[in-house]
């Protein structure tokens, strides 16, 4: 069921993917066959071939925090297009390159990009979308355009290294909570924090007021990296549009995982020897998995900490004194965000 708060926020999101979608296309546009069918397919816009197709496009959420941060300051929507489409751009650029990283064969409902066109294809088609993204955000015509590349090449290094981190974690045995929080703030909450930064800087915002709904833009991504963890256990694939338990399989040290193996709990223990084991999961040990876990209560206090995140992100963006119709529909955004799983 569509939150109230989702159903709201439909003519926000669609006032503001008006003034993304016609930058982000042209820009696809110029990409050469195959990767720009590859690219096109990738945003949802194509099937394989290269025939229109409707609804299988992402959330946009990135790109519409960028536009209203240029709103939250003071400035309009249109001023920071450009800043949108390239993050927008990097997103799928690494979704691209992290799905052929973990061997994911489906994302949206439909095969992934590598699955559908090769892991060569996938692979210069991503890389396209990144030369792009740059290339995108230097023809601004106004604000710091060097100042612009520079934070999204701070954040693309910062992306880089949180996903290194989080493939290395799959082999190791242990993992703490302070290791995989500088994971999550490089390979999510980096890119989310840029999108608001961007936003910012070219609606006007003062340095200080970039900084502030930067860092509104961390703890949202940390928080948006924590209901993931919990989408990837305990989601419905009918609706998140992964494969079931596909974290759990490759070893992947999530929030709730690192909770249970810093736990002395009795069920945390019995996770701990069942996902520490060298032999591939079965769908019976799976399940005993996701159990122990539930009893270790290490889905409610990720959730929990989730939501502790977005009160942080909260409190940094009034520390920002944002303008109030683009605060309200930030934070309408930020809890969305957060209520996925609803």
């Amino acid at each position: 069921m569509v939150s109230t708060v989702s159903q709201s926020f439909v003519p926000v999101m669609r006032r503001l993917r008006g003034v993304l979608d016609p930058v982000l296309r042209e820009a696809v546009g110029r990409l050469p066959e195959p990767v720009g069918i590859a690219a096109g397919y990738q945003f949802g816009w194509c099937d394989e071939r290269g025939a229109p197709v409707v609804g299988a496009g992402g959330k946009g959420i990135r790109p519409v925090l960028a536009l209203l941060c240029a709103e939250a300051v003071g400035g309009r929507a249109e001023s920071a297009a450009r800043a949108a489409a390239a993050v927008e751009l990097v997103h799928n650029f690494s979704l691209m390159h992290d799905d052929i990283i973990d061997g994911d064969t489906t994302r949206r409902h439909r095969a992934t990009a590598w699955a559908a066109f090769g892991i060569g294809t996938a692979t210069l088609s991503g890389d396209a979308l990144l030369a792009l993204a740059v290339d995108v955000l230097a023809a601004s015509s106004e604000g710091d355009v060097a100042g612009a590349v520079r934070l999204l090449g701070r954040a693309l290094v910062d992306l880089a290294d949180g996903q290194a981190a989080d493939v290395a974690f799959e082999t190791r045995r242990d993992v703490g909570c302070e290791e995989y929080l500088s994971m999550a703030a490089g390979k999510t909450a980096a890119l989310i924090s840029c999108a608001c930064a961007l936003g910012a800087l070219f609606g006007g915002g003062e340095p200080g007021v970039v900084d502030r709904l930067a860092e509104f833009g961390r703890q949202l991504g940390l928080a948006f990296q924590m209901v993931d963890d919990v989408l990837g256990i305990w989601g419905d694939p009918a609706v998140t549009g992964k494969p079931a338990f596909s974290d759990l399989r490759s070893r992947k040290k999530t929030y709730p995982v690192v909770l249970a193996l810093a736990s002395g709990s009795e069920p945390a223990l019995q996770f701990a020897a069942l996902y520490r084991r060298p032999e591939p999961l079965g769908e019976s040990e799976i399940g005993d998995a996701v159990r122990y876990l539930d009893q270790a209560g290490c889905r409610e206090h990720t959730e929990q900490e989730a939501r502790r995140r977005l009160e942080l992100a909260v409190a940094s963006l009034a520390a920002a004194a944002p303008v109030q119709h683009a605060a309200k529909d930030l934070i309408s955004l930020a809890r969305l965000v957060i209520d996925r799983h609803h």
